[in-house]
């Protein structure tokens, strides 16, 4: 994974975007700022920004990822192994269902994956300082460059899904203390099940993440 950092970037995905419009896409790549004006947050909102924190996205071509992965899971996925990195370095982050990191009750970061022909986007916003009371922050301080590289070099060992969703599952019963966003809808997840390509099942529905 090649890594460039910018210094300043309405959005770390919206760049990423246009740079492969512009040039192609020849291999793994990843733009990150600690400074972005307008990131996209859930739902196509804007994910409220602070200079410092870590913002990053990067893509990736579908025949790079582990065969088994459902792509509708790919936000947990990739955001399971991102916490995974955070855990190492001693944080409680954990990963509320489908793509919302958590400290303790409050939500410290987010991710958004998208699927555009046989590229993978993904963007990941992370609060390293405090944005507001509605929102927390990472409960560690960490080397932003560091982080980035040993989470790109676990993703590119192409672990399993099945692996992965074998701890998350274990992980899952804390997002039942929570609530997702169905149909512009709040549901509770108390009553949901997660079904092993990673979708919830509730009221006999099955709803995959779709971000």
């Amino acid at each position: 994974m090649k890594i460039i950092h910018l210094k300043k970037v309405e959005s770390t995905h919206i760049y990423l975007k246009e740079f492969i419009d512009d040039f192609g896409y020849a291999t793994p790549l990843c733009f990150f700022s600690t400074n972005q004006l307008h990131g996209i947050g859930s739902r196509g909102d804007i994910w409220k920004s602070l200079e410092g924190n870590l913002f990053f996205s990067f893509v990736i071509h579908k025949k790079e990822l582990p065969i088994d992965i459902p792509l509708q899971s790919l936000s947990i996925y990739f955001s399971f192994i991102f916490k995974s990195i955070l855990n190492s370095k001693g944080s409680s982050i954990w990963l509320k269902w489908p793509n919302d990191f958590y400290i303790n009750d409050k939500k410290v970061g987010g991710t958004l994956t998208n699927v555009v022909k046989d590229l993978v986007y993904c963007g990941i916003g992370l609060n390293l300082y405090k944005v507001s009371n509605e929102f927390g922050f990472l409960d560690i301080n960490i080397d932003k460059k560091e982080v980035l590289e040993l989470y790109f070099l676990k993703l590119s060992k192409n672990i399993f899904w099945k692996e992965i969703f074998r701890e998350y599952k274990i992980e899952f019963e804390t997002s039942k203390m929570f609530y997702t966003t169905y149909l512009n809808k709040k549901i509770s997840l108390k009553d949901t099940s997660l079904n092993e390509d990673g979708s919830i099942s509730f009221n006999d529905k099955k709803v995959y993440s779709i971000r």
